[in-house]
């Protein structure tokens, strides 16, 4: 058992932003290089956050339970089926605690976002990697065959880094088909951008599955912690086992706020689609090659070693984020603001050049 409140190498959430952490970076540089949003939190949930300050010398419970409140009401679940978290990576690397040992592998895409497999490893789980399918889709026949002792699916939905789309009949499929016992995980961290359906209705058939949520993409609290995992109580109890203490009350307040601010979730998709678009159209103009995507970042195809781009790319103070070994020419591209990505743009056709 690991004790409460410890800090494990992949635990915490610093280690795992060193993925694509920069530093040294000039104030005036591009940072189109962690799928952040630039918006930041809504104007409402900013100021529900500064006049909580003040009162943040007690724990104020309370706050957390309204968030928890607020979203099983909106996801239609029982609340006992919902578990704030700061963000939704520490949820991801408690589940696979729970759910992968040595004898029960840890199943995920390639390229897929990869800290859980990194915390799979770290307790000596297997990690079996499945290559996307080539429409970039999660190869979920693969994944369910991939081993029959299998502890831990992961598909993140629209995938990291391809940001792509895996049909919601095909998670359905895995659901229904995955090794007995095994648990699905659906990361829904880019979900509101694709406006693809959620999974939450598997949770509530009490299916063996685990949604994750988080408070930093579309709602551009990134550094302010707020997210939630969903699924049946049994499945959180095994988690929450490996944490404790409270939630951060600026992230329960400011999460709680968004959920209730309509239009917000429309508005921010609709703006982040057109500058996506507006980028594709550049590409497809200068005859680049990238990968379809529907969310807030996408990978270009650098057609030679993608860490000689980045590095180029640096020199003219636009910092995009990685590549990924299995598609070495390949770099990941966050959607920054207009002003940001005309920067890129130009960068880029310079570079490329």
């Amino acid at each position: 058992m690991i004790a409460a409140g410890s800090t494990l190498p992949f635990y915490n959430e610093s280690a795992l932003a060193q993925l694509s952490q920069v530093r040294g970076a000039p104030p005036d540089a591009v940072m189109i290089n962690a799928n952040e949003n630039p918006l930041g939190p809504c104007a409402e949930a900013a100021e529900a956050m500064r006049n909580f300050i003040a009162k943040g010398g007690r724990y104020n419970y309370g706050e957390t339970d309204t968030f928890k409140q607020t979203l099983a009401e909106q996801e239609g679940l029982k609340e006992n089926y919902v578990q704030p978290f700061a963000g939704s990576s520490a949820p991801l690397h408690q589940a696979v605690l729970a759910f992968t040992s040595p004898s029960k592998p840890y199943v995920m895409a390639d390229p897929g976002y990869e800290s859980g497999g990194s915390a799979a490893r770290f307790i000596g789980a297997k990690v079996i990697k499945a290559p996307l399918t080539k429409d970039y889709k999660h190869d979920v026949k693969a994944m369910a065959a991939a081993d029959s002792n299998a502890g831990l699916i992961y598909l993140c939905n629209p995938n990291n880094p391809t940001g792509t789309l895996t049909p919601k009949e095909d998670i359905e499929w895995l659901v229904a088909n995955k090794p007995k016992g095994c648990i699905v995980m659906v990361d829904e961290a880019y979900t509101h951008i694709s406006g693809a359906p959620f999974n939450t209705d598997l949770v509530a058939m009490d299916k063996d599955v685990i949604v994750l949520r988080t408070f930093s993409k579309i709602y551009g609290m990134a550094g302010l912690r707020a997210g939630a995992a969903m699924a049946r109580p049994d499945i959180l109890q095994k988690m929450t086992q490996f944490s404790a203490g409270a939630m951060p009350v600026t992230g329960m307040v400011g999460a709680s706020t968004s959920l209730k601010v309509k239009n917000l979730v429309p508005e921010r998709r609709k703006l982040i689609k057109d500058i996506r678009e507006d980028v594709f159209t550049f590409l497809d103009k200068h005859n680049f090659s990238y990968v379809p995507s529907v969310s807030n970042k996408f990978m270009v195809d650098t057609k030679r070693p993608a860490n000689d781009v980045i590095t180029a790319l640096r020199t003219e103070k636009v910092y995009v984020g990685r590549p990924w070994p299995i598609w070495p020419t390949h770099v990941r591209v966050s959607v920054g603001t207009q002003e940001e990505m005309n920067k890129f743009k130009a960068a880029y056709l310079k570079v490329m050049a």
